[in-house]
């Protein structure tokens, strides 16, 4: 207690340093899950990614203001056990954004995609159990997370090959692939729609207020898809039209021709998935970050009170924004090449199927409650693509560190937490 009196502006600046770390290394390595397949499929540019990414997801990490956000994250430890003890809870979470960050910012060197989340959680379970108290860690919560390293990669991958063999076969291996276009990508258009309109409204806006019931959300995102495939309907026809009736020549053009023109409608596809994928976990995943910043500052303003939430000052928010966007623009760009390079050959369409198999699965966790990690789904969703062409379509050394990456996650995280709580606590005096 005399700590936080003592010390507590401090800690507030320290707590702040690591936390912009923390969103730095959020912003490194989490942002490629929007946009890393949209790059490896040549649908933009990395510098239009990196732009496209940064609007978003700051968009999404400061608009989710209106949040009141948990001061211990997804309650994987008992705030009752630091009662008497604020000030280690204080060092504890300074300790979790530090190590957490500086795992994200190692891993994201390496291009290796990571869970943000498995990381501060790792950081969060290692000070308690080892610095606390093991009883004070909901252990129940982490074999959870354990479990979807291959509950969620494994329902992204089978999604993706559903939605992508269902494409081949409905399209792209058609005699004529654009006459097919015209027929069925409007309700791929309007399921996309549907999907990223309902994850918009679930896991963004609620977070300024805007959110929806979840049976008016559903209508809303039904309308929504509902829409976009009239849309979607009234464009591809001009575009075979255009193509099928040129004013120069009637001749019709090769498949390959048309797969090419097809390909390009994927294309737009991914990238208005990628935006609203990348607002969703700008609002969303920011907490891993502001999370633990926000309950040491609580703390502190409270002289050692712990409160089960805490109202976000105005300056968290922020510096949680500027600190992804600064992380995506200078590292951003290792892991979006091994998401969308690395693993497999990714086109529009493969690209398409990963994305939207992502976010459907982010849905159905969200839905029921099933600990997920945005990473291992991509990675998931762009694996079952991959799967789908034969094994040998997978780089088997790429695949293998990502996997070695994501077990180590948690108890480096640990490990570093560890590590830098005993640190504090000995330049304190704790």
């Amino acid at each position: 207690m005399d700590l936080i009196q003592s010390y507590g502006l401090i800690l507030v600046a320290l707590a702040a340093v690591v936390g912009f770390i923390m969103a730095w290394g959020i912003g490194a390595n989490d942002v490629a899950n929007a946009m890393g397949t949209s790059v490896g499929a040549k649908a933009i540019t990395l510098k239009q990614a990196i732009i496209i990414a940064m609007v978003f997801e700051f968009a999404g990490a400061y608009l989710a203001g209106g949040e009141v956000t948990a001061t211990i994250r997804k309650g994987i430890i008992d705030a009752d056990y630091f009662t008497d003890i604020p000030e280690l809870l204080v060092l504890g979470m300074i300790s979790s954004l530090f190590a957490a960050g500086l795992w994200l910012i190692i891993a994201s060197y390496k291009g290796w995609p990571v869970s943000t989340t498995h990381s501060i959680v790792g950081a969060i379970v290692g000070f308690t159990a080892v610095g606390v108290s093991a009883e004070a860690v909901a252990w129940g919560k982490i074999l959870g997370i354990v479990g979807s390293w291959i509950v969620t990669p494994a329902l992204a991958g089978i999604i993706a090959v559903a939605i992508f063999l269902s494409a081949k076969k409905l399209i792209l291996d058609r005699k004529h692939p654009l006459l097919a276009a015209v027929k069925y990508i409007p309700y791929y258009m309007g399921l996309a729609g549907f999907i990223m309109s309902l994850i918009t409204i679930q896991k963004g806006l609620k977070h300024v207020g805007l959110g929806l019931p979840f049976m008016e959300g559903l209508v809303l995102a039904a309308a929504i898809g509902i829409l976009v495939a009239i849309v979607g309907m009234v464009l591809v026809r001009r575009l075979s039209r255009k193509m099928l009736h040129s004013k120069e020549a009637e001749l019709i053009i090769s498949a390959e021709e048309q797969n090419i023109s097809v390909e390009r409608v994927f294309a737009v596809l991914m990238v208005l998935t990628a935006c609203c994928m990348a607002f969703a976990h700008g609002s969303n995943d920011v907490a891993n970050a502001i999370g633990p910043l926000a309950a040491v500052v609580s703390v502190v303003s409270n002289n050692g009170d712990i409160a089960g939430k805490a109202d976000l000052a105005w300056w968290v928010l922020p510096l949680g924004g500027f600190g992804i966007v600064m992380g995506l623009a200078l590292f951003g760009h290792r892991v979006m090449k091994t998401i969308g390079q690395g693993i497999t050959h990714l086109t529009p369409s493969r690209g398409f199927a990963a994305e939207l198999s992502a976010a459907t699965t982010v849905l159905i966790a969200s839905g029921t409650g099933l600990p997920i990690s945005t990473t291992q789904t991509l990675v998931g969703a762009v694996l079952g693509v991959g799967l789908a062409q034969g094994i040998s379509a997978l780089n088997a050394k790429t695949v293998k560190s990502i996997v070695t990456s994501w077990v180590i996650t948690l108890p480096a995280g640990a490990a570093f937490s560890i590590m830098f709580f005993y640190f504090l606590r000995l330049i304190f005096g704790v």
